[in-house]
Formats: C-alpha cells, structure tokens, sequence
C-alpha cells in the first residue's frame, strides 16, 4: 500500500445531541431571557416604610415607578447608594439591593448632610 494514499472516511457528526439538549437549551435561555427582562421594583424596607407614614409623604405608583427606573438606570452606571430627589421627598436606596433605605420630606432633607452616597437622582 502507498503511504500516500488517501482513505475515505465516511463523514460523521463530532458531537451527537439527543433531541432533548436543543430544547434544554432553548428553555433554559427563555427562563434566563424572561428573568432579564422582567419589570424590575424596588423594595422598601421596613424603616424607609415607617418613615414615610410618620412623614405622611404618599408617593405614587407612577412616581415610584420612575423612582425604580432611574435607580436601575443608575445602578447600570455604577451607582451603588443614590440619594433620589422628588418634589415631596428625599429617598436613600441601595441600588445593589434595589432597596429604598430610608425617606424624609423634602424640607427636612434640606437640613440634612448626606453621607455614604456616591450618586444623586433628581425627579
């Protein structure tokens, strides 16, 4: 036999897959896709709620809505801790958490020095 001859190998697929990976595959990037793209809220702890009922500062669903947006619109931007402005309050949030921390009103947030933020959200 030449040793330069060339041997035919039928062609065969590397890799088999079974019929269910395909469809793994496509549910577990749906699952992943849906949790991505999911309306995201924020929470409000348990002392931002009782300061906001103390304050009697009523903030609505549209409002925190916007509150929720610019906060992870932030937090794609690196913000960790923004400080949010509105026209009736000011918010402390853990963008990280997507947790509002604490809340005033906004004429006792103007006799306030505020510490531990690295961003600001005016509304």
């Amino acid at each position: 036999m030449d040793k330069f001859a060339i041997h035919r190998v039928p062609l065969q697929p590397l890799i088999r897959q079974t019929q269910s990976t395909p469809i793994k595959s496509q549910q577990s990037f749906l699952t992943h896709l849906q949790e991505a793209t999911k309306q995201q809220e924020l929470k409000v702890s348990k002392h931002a709620n009782e300061r906001l009922v103390e304050r009697n500062i009523a903030i609505s669903d549209q409002e925190w809505q916007v509150v929720s947006d610019k906060v992870f619109e932030a937090r794609s931007k690196g913000v960790n801790q923004p400080l949010v402005l509105m026209d009736q309050a000011a918010l402390i949030v853990s963008a990280k958490n997507a947790t509002v921390i604490t809340a005033m009103d906004r004429t006792e947030a103007k006799q306030q020095i505020f510490t531990n933020i690295d961003g600001t959200i005016v509304l």
